[in-house]
């Protein structure tokens, strides 16, 4: 009797590796669903911001930093876990929620939160990709290892939803009747909205976002340009 040609114990071998991936993506789901929760909540705290006047942003963003926490908490269980498995192919699983983490730590520090007693907070503060990884205490743009990091890509497509969302509060702060800060908001976006434009974006999904920059620009240079006509900010400051 001829011996069989598949030896039974290929099979054996694959269904044991798609139970230990499995398993794998099970524990990462619950993991990444906690922090997009947590996610959730700072940014529903955050959007208090439209309707908040700038005198009482210290205590919006006291409760914002404490949904920041929980964030960060939940970023390193994931780093631990995601850097036991490779890296590529399991990222695009907390890729979306993980930006929009980035995005509110880059907001909050912004509006004056994130300050530190080497660096107290300021409204319009940036926060680099470097400082974006200290705060999270993990890695960026890794290139020498295998392991859990914040990218470049991330990073940057946090600023455009960062952009779109001051955008959005240009108007409303006009409305709170804080005109200083819709001009500040303008210098800020069109000082980004230069910088995009020196970068050679190779990400298909990067470069389409980066095209909302500009009408997110215009829209914030069109609040400007209309408070400029009724002589509510002085002419220097709207330029």
């Amino acid at each position: 009797m001829a011996p069989p040609m598949i030896d039974p114990a290929l099979f054996d071998q694959l269904k044991e590796n798609i139970e230990k991936d499995g398993s794998i993506r099970k524990d990462l789901e619950q993991i990444i669903e906690e922090l997009n929760q947590n996610v959730s909540y700072t940014q529903g705290v955050l959007s208090k911001v439209h309707s908040t006047p700038r005198s009482k942003y210290p205590a919006l963003l006291s409760q914002v930093e404490g949904g920041i926490k929980k964030e960060l908490e939940t970023t390193t269980r994931l780093s631990r876990f995601a850097s036991q498995h490779p890296y590529y192919k399991y990222n695009y699983k907390w890729g979306r929620t993980l930006q929009d983490g980035i995005a509110t730590v880059l907001l909050c520090a912004w509006l004056g939160g994130m300050g530190s007693d080497s660096k107290p907070g300021e409204v319009g503060r940036l926060l680099t990709l470097e400082e974006v990884g200290e705060v999270f205490g993990v890695p960026v743009n890794l290139k020498d290892r295998d392991a859990f990091h914040i990218t470049i890509e991330e990073y940057l497509l946090a600023l455009i939803s960062v952009i779109e969302d001051l955008s959005r509060l240009a108007m409303n702060s006009v409305t709170l009747g804080d005109t200083e800060l819709a001009v500040q908001i303008s210098g800020f976006v069109k000082d980004l909205h230069g910088g995009f434009q020196m970068l050679n974006l190779k990400n298909d999904i990067l470069r389409k976002r980066t095209d909302s920059v500009k009408y997110a620009v215009k829209k914030v240079e069109d609040v400007v340009y209309d408070l400029s006509l009724r002589n509510l900010i002085p002419a220097k400051e709207a330029q």
